[in-house]
Parts: C-alpha cells; structure tokens; sequence
C-alpha cells in the first residue's frame, strides 16, 4: 500500500506548487466549504491513480486545493464508506495521501443521527470522542511502520486544542454548538428505534456511517483531528422518527453555512 500511497501523492503534487498542511473531508450535503476556497487545483478523485470513488448522492468526488483562511488546505468534497463495498483500507486511503503530501491537521465532518435529548435537527455537534462499532479495522494486518506504530495511542482521538478553539470561535460567532460523543456503525440502514435506545445507553450522542475509520488512520500518521458532526435526523428514545436519505442531505444542506463558518474561522486562526 505505501507505493500506491506515494503514487497518489506524486500525482497530486504535480498538479499543484503549494504543500497543503491542512485537510478537510466533507460530508453528505457539507460540500459547499469547497466553495469558498481560492482554488489552485481541482482533481475528479478517478484522475488520481488508486483513488476510490464515492458512489452516494451528495458527494461530488473531488478534490480541491486552495487557500482558505489564509492557509494552503486540500479538501475532499465526498468520501467513500464501508457499506458501498470498499476495504476499510481503501475508505481510509484517502487520508493517507493527504498525509503523504504534507497535511498535518485533519478536519472531518458527517452528518449524524441525534439521540441526545436535548438536540435538535440542525444543530452542530463537536465530536470530543467516539466509540468504534464497525465490524472491520482500518489498521487490521501487517503494520507498515513508514505510516504509523503499531499500537496507536487514542486517549485524544479529537485534538483538544482545536476542540477548544472550535469553541471559542462559535462563542464569538454566536453559534451554539454541542460537543457529545459521535457513534460510528456500517450503514447503509437507518439504526432501528431499539438500535437508538442501545447505542445512547452506551454513550452516543450521535451516529453515523464515517468518521471513525479516518480518524483511526489519522492518528495512526501522527495527524492532528478536530471532527464535527451536523444533526440531520433524531432517534430519541420513546418517538417513532421517520428518515430519508433525501431529508438528511435537505438538513445538512441547511446547516452546512454555519459549520463552514466555523471552520473556516478555525484554519485561519491556527
């Protein structure tokens, strides 16, 4: 894997002359941050050699690099995931190569089931931790020691510096936020009314279908991560809620401004 990494990267830095040191992945609806790049180089994820592509609605499947707050950043407008059928080392592969080009700070977002009582669809969430219960692991076999050790420390899985930063930033900017503890399960299904109740019994906040893997190959490289998810859906327990694929992208796309203000803000104060 570590050539088809560098292959990748090689590839990308001949498309452009500044080294990214920030990365962002976005979620379903969340591609309008691509927008406000000053762009240098925008590359379909099928030009890059090795690169999977996203199949899901509301990902674009580019990546864009560029300035945005003043820093030179690559972002990833659309991921794949676990359930289109892809490894979970070819999910995380991305990450890889943003590693291998130069990003040291990773920010990822998703939008996410909200089981917290006290959240509402449309609300940000902060994501200060997470519980891993997809069925694969994105480090399982040999361990190439060029991309990271073989037992990766996760007691700060989410940087708390930039957690903090997160927050100081949406006081000035008048945004509430809520930080919580972001659950991440296989997909493609919505969980089940007794799924919800189970996973917020364990410590959920919020749930979803991405995120984790990243992070895990993330930390894995040495990178810093801030992650934030936006609640597009409730499964509060004792309320029967309804989901569509289509309503998820509609709230997400709601939102969306108000997170890329947040983390533009973020990358220019860093």
């Amino acid at each position: 894997m570590y050539e088809q990494i560098h292959e990748a990267a090689t590839y990308i830095r001949s498309k452009i002359s500044n080294t990214p040191t920030v990365g962002v992945i976005l979620g379903s609806g969340l591609g309008s941050l691509a927008d406000a790049i000053e762009p240098e180089a925008e590359i379909p994820y099928h030009d890059i050699p090795n690169f999977p592509v996203s199949t899901v609605q509301g990902h674009s499947g580019k990546m864009v690099i560029g300035k945005l707050g003043g820093k030179t950043v690559v972002v990833m407008a659309g991921r794949t995931h676990y359930y289109e059928g892809y490894t979970m080392q070819e999910v995380t592969f991305p990450v890889r190569v943003m590693k291998a080009i130069g990003v040291e700070a990773l920010f990822l977002s998703n939008a996410a089931g909200g089981m917290n009582p006290s959240y509402k669809i449309g609300d940000i969430m902060l994501i200060k931790d997470h519980i891993n219960l997809f069925p694969e692991h994105p480090l399982r076999g040999p361990n190439d020691e060029r991309l990271g050790t073989r037992f990766p420390d996760m007691s700060e899985p989410y940087d708390h510096k930039l957690l903090a930063l997160a927050k100081e930033i949406a006081q000035k900017q008048s945004l509430p936020v809520q930080t919580g503890v972001y659950i991440g399960l296989q997909g493609p299904t919505f969980e089940t009314p007794a799924e919800y109740t189970w996973l917020r019994i364990i410590g959920g906040d919020a749930v979803g279908m991405s995120t984790v893997p990243e992070n895990i190959v993330a930390k894995h490289g040495g990178m810093r991560v801030f992650a934030a998810s936006i609640i597009t859906d409730l499964g509060i327990t004792g309320q029967v809620n309804t989901v569509s694929h289509e309503e998820v992208l509609a709230a997400a796309n709601e939102a969306a401004p108000k997170l890329c203000t947040l983390v533009s803000a973020m990358i220019a104060e860093m």
